[in-house]
């Protein structure tokens, strides 16, 4: 069978290239296109357009580039329509994605299966009624949100799992710690604790992030510890020393690139920006202060009261329903409330022990490795019975 998938940031792409692996697995004739990145491609699908092309966050970043959005959902369309795939899964990103179901599902082209349903419950909450009309089955990642599609809105999803449980259990099967390579690849100091920093996967986060980041870890330099970057995949380099130059020497952290998961398996400690990163860095077992400055963070935390429809932003603290890790968000970032977050978390203190306590209830709350596999035996199974049934 034909699957078209769509993925619209860096973790869409791991995700969906797992999924595509484990639909192989059940459909072994299988054929893939999509609207992906380069994990997606690894794994046999023919990319028609990389997600770096149309990554775009924030109402001012998208105005500007609206015309290249628009070209790209014309390409997205057609591509769809001439290939006449037997289903489009459609993976986050629900700006772009949501109206590629409402196409698909007013030409009448195809079932749509929505994998790690749009966040609604934060914002958006209208988007329920265009989820309602144009997607045949939603599978969720999240274990809250089965209450709030089900209980508030009456619509039927399936909780399949975190694949970023997968991930890291696959990771960690394989990977030991502490591995002197790692430190030797990346010139780090293996006597020095590290500071992990994930300031996020698009340019505005880091542009906006990164500098106050590395501002505030400036003391603990002092006393001993040694800063070490994430380096996203779709963000090159050259991008990110641009942001490090306007930094004092002493404060640029070391650049990991392309190995997340094996810097989270040596960090002390970690600064992210909110999302998919705060939960790896949680599975790992790494106390974090979680941190996302934006342009206008008064007005951002004063609308937020009004705009956002849950207390957290962090998805740790949300599958917890309570703080687990400190938010420090819009005008609530500054440099010396991370300092006070981050100080504590560095020694043996109690607020390092009940955030690792904190994590331990997450991972039992998110439950078992196999999302990827649960979501493909559905979409296949179903597929299945809709061609015999035609």
């Amino acid at each position: 069978m034909r699957y078209f998938l769509i993925a619209g940031e860096a973790s869409g792409d791991l995700h969906a290239a797992h999924l595509i692996r484990a639909l192989r697995e059940q459909d072994p004739e299988a054929e893939f296109r999509c609207f992906g990145g380069d994990l997606m491609q690894a794994e046999g699908a023919t990319c028609l357009t990389h997600y770096r092309d149309l990554a775009f966050m924030g109402f001012i970043p998208v105005l500007l580039h609206l015309p290249t959005i628009l070209r790209g959902l014309k390409r997205c369309k057609e591509a769809i329509q001439s290939w006449q795939p037997h289903c489009v899964i459609l993976v986050d990103y629900p700006g772009f994605n949501l109206k590629i179901a409402e196409f698909v599902h007013r030409e009448g082209i195809c079932p749509v299966y929505y994998y790690i349903s749009p966040k609604i419950w934060a914002w958006k909450e209208h988007r329920i009624h265009a989820i309602r009309r144009n997607v045949d089955r939603l599978f969720s990642i999240l274990p809250f949100e089965v209450d709030f599609f089900e209980r508030k809105h009456g619509y039927s999803i399936t909780y399949v799992g975190n694949p970023t449980v997968d991930e890291i259990d696959a990771f960690q099967k394989q990977y030991v710690a502490p591995d002197a390579d790692f430190y030797a690849r990346h010139g780090l100091d293996a006597k020095r604790p590290i500071i992990a920093l994930l300031a996020g996967s698009r340019q505005q986060e880091i542009r906006d992030n990164l500098h106050r980041m590395c501002q505030a870890c400036a003391p603990f330099l002092k006393e001993g510890y040694q800063l070490a970057l994430a380096c996203a995949p779709s963000i090159t380099l050259v991008f990110y020393q641009s942001v490090l130059d306007a930094l004092p020497a002493e404060q640029r952290p070391v650049m990991v690139d392309n190995a997340t998961y094996s810097l989270l398996s040596h960090a002390h400690a970690a600064l992210v920006t909110s999302g998919t990163a705060a939960l790896e860095t949680a599975l790992f077992g790494v106390p974090q202060v979680v941190c996302y400055y934006v342009a206008f963070g008064r007005l951002v935390s004063f609308l937020r009261r009004w705009l956002l429809k849950v207390p957290y932003v962090s998805l740790v603290n949300l599958v917890c329903d309570r703080e687990v890790v400190p938010e420090l968000i819009a005008d609530g970032m500054t440099v010396a409330r991370i300092q006070s977050c981050l100080a504590p978390l560095l020694v043996e203190s109690s607020e390092r022990k009940a955030m690792l306590e904190g994590y331990a209830e997450m991972r039992q709350r998110l439950g078992q490795p196999g999302a990827p596999h649960h979501v493909a035996l559905a979409i296949v199974a179903d597929l299945r019975c809709r061609l015999v049934n035609s």
